[in-house]
C-alpha cells in the first residue's frame, strides 16, 4: 500500500475532537493529509457502561445482564448508555441535520442490541438453554457499540471538516459471514485509496474466534496491530492523553518526569504487565516479529515526536527509563507442607482458578512449600479465588495481603550495584520490601511493598535512579 502509517487514538483523547483534528489529523507526518489509517478507540467510560468498569468491577450493561435471566436492571443501564451517548453526540453536531443522523445510527444500534438480549432473556427461561453458553457472544456484540460510535462520527465531522474521511466497520453487524480478522481486514480495505481517503476505523472487529475472548478490553490494540502488519506500515502510532514518561508526573511532579524519547518492545511488554500499557503484549508481537516500529505520541503535545518503540534498540549507557508500579494488588500466599519438591502439580491447579476468575498475575514467587501470586484484581473476585483454593488444597494455608508493586524497568539496566542501591534507595524512606524479583534478562526490578508506602516509593526510586540523569538528554533518548 505504500510508505503509510497506522495510527490508533485512545478514548480520552477521542473525547476532545477539536484535539484530535487540529493535533493528529491536520499535523501529518508528511505533507499529505492521507497515507494513514486511524483506528479508534470508544470515547471515554463508554466500553465500562457497555461492560463493566475496568477498575472498580461496577457493572455495566453486559455485566447486569449476565447476572441472570430474572435480573431485567441491564435495561435501565442501557437507556443510561443511550442517554449519555446522545449527549455526546450534541456536543459534536451543533447542525440538527448532522445530529439526527448520529443519533439514528447509534439509537439503532441500541435498540438492536436491546431486542437480541430481551429475545435470549425469554429464550433462556426455557430449561434447555442456558444464558452462560451465550455470554461470550453477547459481550462482544456490546462492546462493539462502542468504537462503531466514535468512529462513525469522527468519521462525519471529518467530512463536514473538509476531509476525505471514510467509515471502515469491522463490527461485522447484522454479517452474514463469519472470518478471522486478518480476512475481515483484507475484506474491508481492499477497495479502499489511501491517496485519497482517510479510513477512521473502529478498534473492535468482529472474528469467528472472538477478539474479546482472547484479549478482552485489549481488543482495539489487536486491531491496530493487525492493521500496520496486513498493510505493511512503515510505522504504527498511538495518540494518548500522556507521554510514555519515566514516571507518572502526578506523583514525582510534571517538572521530574521526563518523555522516554526512546525504548525497545521488551520494556513495552513489563509496562503492559503493570497495566500501564503503551501496548498489549500480543499487539506488540506483531509488530515486532514485522520490524514495524511503534511510537507513542501525547495528543495535546503534537509538537513533541512521541517515544520510539523498536526491537533492537538498547540504551547507550545501562541505565533505568522508567519506574512505574501498581497499587490494588492482591498477594494470595498458599503454603502447604506436602508441597516441597512436587510444586509444579499445586502451580498448576492454582493458575487454573485464577484463570477462571479471569484475574491477571502480575508476578509470583515459589519456594519449597509455598506459593505467592501478586493479581491485579478486586477485592471480591479475590475472596472467590481463596474459596475455590481452599476447598481445593483443604490441608493449606492460605492468606491474603493488599500489597503494590513498584518496578525499574529499562532496556539495558546491567550497572554493578543496581539492586543494592535501588534497596538503599528505599531502605532510607523506611519503606520495608515484602518481596523482590529481578531476572537474568536485566530489563526490570520489583518490590513488593505495603500499599501506603507505594507512591514514597515511586518518588524515592526516580529520585534515585532517575533525576541523577541530564533531563537535557530526555534520558538515555536518541529519537
Amino acid at each position: 500500500m505504500g510508505f503509510h502509517s497506522v495510527e490508533k487514538i485512545g478514548g480520552t483523547s477521542m473525547s476532545n475532537y477539536a484535539a484530535v483534528r487540529d493535533n493528529v489529523i491536520k499535523r501529518p507526518a508528511r505533507d499529505s493529509l492521507y497515507q494513514r489509517i486511524f483506528v479508534v478507540s470508544a470515547y471515554s467510560g463508554i466500553t465500562d457502561q457497555l461492560l463493566e468498569h475496568k477498575k472498580t468491577g461496577n457493572p455495566g450493561v453486559f455485566a447486569s445482564f449476565a447476572n441472570g435471566v430474572q435480573d431485567d436492571s441491564w435495561q435501565d443501564l442501557l437507556g443510561e448508555l443511550k442517554a449519555h451517548m446522545f449527549a455526546i453526540n450534541s456536543e459534536l453536531f451543533p447542525e440538527p441535520q448532522l445530529l439526527a443522523s448520529a443519533n439514528q445510527f447509534i439509537g439503532c444500534r441500541l435498540e438492536e442490541a436491546e431486542r437480541c438480549l430481551a429475545d435470549l432473556k425469554k429464550l433462556c427461561q426455557h430449561g434447555h438453554f442456558a444464558l452462560e453458553v451465550h455470554l461470550a457472544t453477547v459481550r462482544e456484540m456490546l462492546a462493539s457499540i462502542g468504537e462503531a460510535h466514535s468512529a462513525w462520527n469522527t468519521a462525519k465531522l471529518l467530512q463536514r471538516d473538509g476531509i476525505n474521511a471514510c467509515f471502515v466497520d469491522l463490527t461485522g453487524w447484522k454479517t452474514s459471514r463469519h472470518m478471522s480478522l486478518d480476512e475481515r481486514i483484507e475484506v474491508a480495505f481492499q477497495n479502499l485509496d489511501l491517496d485519497t481517503q482517510l479510513p477512521i476505523v473502529t478498534g473492535y472487529a468482529h472474528t469467528e474466534d472472538g477478539l474479546m475472548s482472547s484479549f478482552d478490553r485489549g481488543y482495539s490494540e489487536m486491531t491496530f496491530s493487525r492493521l500496520a502488519v496486513i498493510t505493511g506500515a512503515e510505522e504504527a502510532v498511538i495518540h494518548k492523553e500522556f507521554h510514555l514518561s519515566s514516571a507518572d508526573p502526578r506523583v514525582v511532579g510534571d517538572q521530574n518526569a521526563v518523555p522516554i524519547g526512546r525504548t525497545n518492545y521488551d520494556v513495552a511488554d513489563q509496562l503492559a504487565n503493570l497495566g500501564m500499557e503503551a501496548i498489549h503484549p500480543k499487539a506488540a508481537k506483531g509488530l515486532r516479529q514485522n520490524h514495524i516500529r511503534l511510537r507513542v505520541k501525547n495528543t495535546f503535545e503534537p509538537e513533541h515526536s512521541g517515544t520510539l518503540i523498536t526491537s533492537d534498540y538498547v540504551s547507550d549507557t545501562p541505565c533505568v527509563e522508567i519506574i512505574a508500579g501498581c497499587r490494588g494488588v492482591f498477594a494470595i500466599e498458599l503454603f502447604d507442607q506436602d508441597m516441597a519438591g512436587n510444586y509444579t502439580q499445586c502451580d498448576t491447579a492454582i493458575l487454573d482458578v485464577i484463570q477462571r476468575f479471569r484475574a491477571h498475575v502480575v508476578s509470583k514467587d515459589i519456594n519449597a512449600n509455598t506459593i505467592t501470586h501478586y493479581l491485579s484484581t478486586n477485592l471480591k473476585t479475590v475472596k472467590r479465588i481463596c474459596r475455590v483454593l481452599e476447598e481445593t488444597f483443604p490441608e493449606a494455608e492460605i492468606n491474603q495481603q493488599e500489597v503494590a508493586i513498584v518496578s525499574a524497568i529499562g532496556s539495558d539496566m546491567q550497572v554493578p550495584g543496581l539492586l543494592a542501591k535501588t534497596v538503599g534507595a528505599l531502605a532510607e524512606k523506611n519503606i520495608s520490601v515484602l518481596a523482590m524479583h529481578q531476572s537474568m534478562r536485566q530489563v526490570d526490578m520489583q518490590f513488593v511493598i505495603n500499599e501506603e508506602h507505594w507512591e514514597d516509593a515511586i518518588k524515592s526510586l526516580h529520585q534515585c535512579l532517575v533525576e541523577v540523569h541530564n533531563h537535557g538528554r530526555a534520558i538515555c533518548m536518541a529519537v
